[in-house]
């Protein structure tokens, strides 16, 4: 199986067939898992300093936090696989 990678901003690459759920940070149960996964190590902050605009949760365990949107990366995914671009309304 080859890895599909997907640029989430600042020189960061991440394997986007091993995402589980593309999330809103700003939910309170999201920020628990978050706040759980810096004590366990479990957490990947690759937003370079910049305010967090999106979680995504890896088949890993690992959390990954983004400084793009979740619809950006949506849109990016589809646009990468030549498939229509994802509306989100």
């Amino acid at each position: 199986m080859q890895a599909e990678l997907i640029h989430l901003g600042f020189g960061n690459i991440l394997p986007i067939n091993r995402v589980v759920a593309i999330v809103s940070p700003h939910s309170s149960p999201t920020k628990r898992m978050v706040q759980e996964g810096k004590k366990s190590g479990l957490t990947i902050d690759m937003t370079n300093g910049r305010r967090t605009r999106a979680v995504l949760f890896m088949d890993s365990g690992h959390i990954v936090l983004a400084a793009i949107a979740p619809e950006t990366i949506a849109s990016r995914v589809t646009t990468s696989r030549g498939t229509p671009e994802l509306r989100v309304d």
